[in-house]
């Protein structure tokens, strides 16, 4: 077999969303970043098909909403079933319903048209460090591919190669319970939201066109060791028993089965190689909790892997990923356990829904809820004073610049920091030696109200909060960015 070499900054396995999304932040900085793929074609399965608020934020940071069009708009969405309304404030409101293939699909065309290289059709068959290079090596159909890299990052799925690889540590529970779902077309059978019957839960959703997804989940089953995907006699079989309508005569275009397994990476960063998305957190993909907390990973991490190549910053900075987005994690799979029992527990589980769904009548545990699935309420902790801003992403507000109103979100197109002051007239851009990693904006907002007290706030490239001061606090400002964008270049 031929062998071939590759050498690059950054290759990242995988190209789901979640890779592409990586792929696209790091050449966006100008890194030169291969994503391995080893399937040969791109993914016609529909999967995930719901983007929450703060995902829609992230990729209006990059303008990449246009090419999405306008995908459906849902307010509600549902905690263990419990109807849950997502309204918050955020440009983007509620969730999108967008399929996983379209979703890919424009996250590709972005990053390839940056700079990212795509090889398809290899599967990654070894990795290790090696000094200050990881070397890795994949097989396809051309031969031995060997890889050379400053550092490679794990976006290969719940199934992760790299992950086994290295053997890390991946504690937590296997699948007790599951959910059978299927796309399926030629069915006429009515609309179910979490419909709760006497043998299971069933779900039915009719696509605009006019295939049906399905899900059901027979109360008292468990969740079997497959070696393939569930088959459509078996969700048919099933949904009958369950609701007693036979969709047999339909033609299935996709089906699968997931369970309630819950798995969480000991340490999302081992040295050189990192991990993001279902590679680093394993759950069941609950109101498309999943792919959204996957994406929100390789956003935190692509602007710090990018300072750490441009040898702007160092170790601690890329090491705030791990702390950052593991504590998130845990937050997110906690939820998720929690709402597969509401959902797929038996009769014994209706008292606690039925409190459940009290509570969420009220608007404080509503907006508590309807924030921890959304994204919306991420908080990280970045130092400094206490101040209600500080480690929250930027709140939504419209602001003023001459004569634009701007988002928050657009203010970060550059994937650089940005130094926002609110105190009108022109902006007082960062000190002498940032430059090059934090513009300066001036604005005045709309509403003050988020922002009251606030005269200048510094932003991450991920739009949360580094920094609030105002006139004074100099010293402040040079810590906040000494940690979050390195020293300042020498003159």
């Amino acid at each position: 077999m031929a062998a071939d070499r590759l050498a690059a900054d950054v290759v990242v396995v995988g190209a789901g969303p979640v890779g592409l999304m990586l792929a696209g932040e790091l050449a966006l900085a100008g890194a030169d970043v291969v994503v391995l793929e080893k399937r040969h074609a791109p993914n016609h399965e529909s999967r995930a098909s719901t983007l929450h608020a703060r995902t829609m934020e992230i990729l209006d940071s990059r303008e990449l909403l246009p090419d999405f069009a306008t995908p459906p708009n849902e307010p509600r969405g549902h905690f263990g079933g419990i109807p849950l309304d997502l309204t918050l404030p955020s440009t983007h409101p509620g969730q999108w319903k967008v399929p996983q293939t379209r979703t890919e699909a424009v996250l590709e065309e972005w990053a390839l048209a940056l700079g990212a290289e795509l090889k398809c059709g290899h599967e990654l068959v070894a990795v290790g460090e090696t000094g200050d290079r990881v070397e890795a090596e994949a097989t396809g159909r051309d031969g031995v591919l060997h890889l050379s890299c400053r550092y490679l990052v794990a976006c290969d799925g719940e199934n992760s190669t790299v992950r086994r690889l290295l053997g890390a540590g991946f504690p937590g529970q296997d699948a007790g319970r599951e959910l059978i779902r299927a796309d399926v077309d030629g069915i006429e059978i009515p609309d179910r939201r979490f419909q709760r019957l006497e043998r299971g839960l069933a779900i039915a959703a009719r696509r605009p066109d006019g295939v049906t997804r399905v899900m059901v989940h027979e109360f008292g089953s468990s969740a079997r060791e497959r070696a393939a995907d569930a088959s459509f006699e078996e969700i048919a079989t099933v949904w009958k028993r369950v609701t007693g309508e036979d969709i047999s005569g339909g033609t299935p275009l996709w089906v699968n089965a997931f369970g309630d397994a819950s798995r969480q990476l000991t340490h999302y960063r081992h040295g050189r190689i990192l991990f993001a998305g279902d590679a680093a957190h394993r759950q069941m993909p609950i109101g498309g909790q999943a792919l959204n907390l996957g994406v929100q990973d390789a956003f935190n991490l692509g602007w710090k892997l990018a300072l750490r190549l441009g040898g702007r910053a160092g170790d601690e900075l890329l090491d705030t990923y791990h702390t950052e987005r593991h504590a998130v994690g845990r937050r997110v799979l906690a939820n998720i356990r929690a709402q597969a029992h509401l959902l797929l527990g038996d009769r014994t589980v209706e008292p606690l829904r039925t409190v459940l769904g009290e509570l969420i009548a009220q608007e404080d545990v509503r907006a508590h809820l309807a924030g921890m699935i959304s994204g919306l309420d991420v908080r990280y902790d970045v130092g400094g004073p206490a101040h209600p801003l500080l480690g929250a992403r930027m709140p939504h507000t419209v602001l003023h610049t001459g004569r634009r109103r701007l988002h928050p979100a657009q203010l970060l197109r550059t994937g650089k920091g940005v130094l926002l002051d609110l105190r009108g007239g022109d902006p007082a851009g960062p000190p002498d030696g940032w430059a090059d990693r934090v513009g300066a904006v001036a604005a005045l907002p709309e509403d003050p109200g988020p922002l009251h007290g606030a005269g200048r706030v510094l932003l991450r490239p991920d739009g949360h909060v580094a920094w609030v001061g105002e006139d004074s606090g100099e010293e402040g400002l040079r810590t906040a960015l000494n940690r979050w964008f390195g020293p300042p270049a020498s003159r």
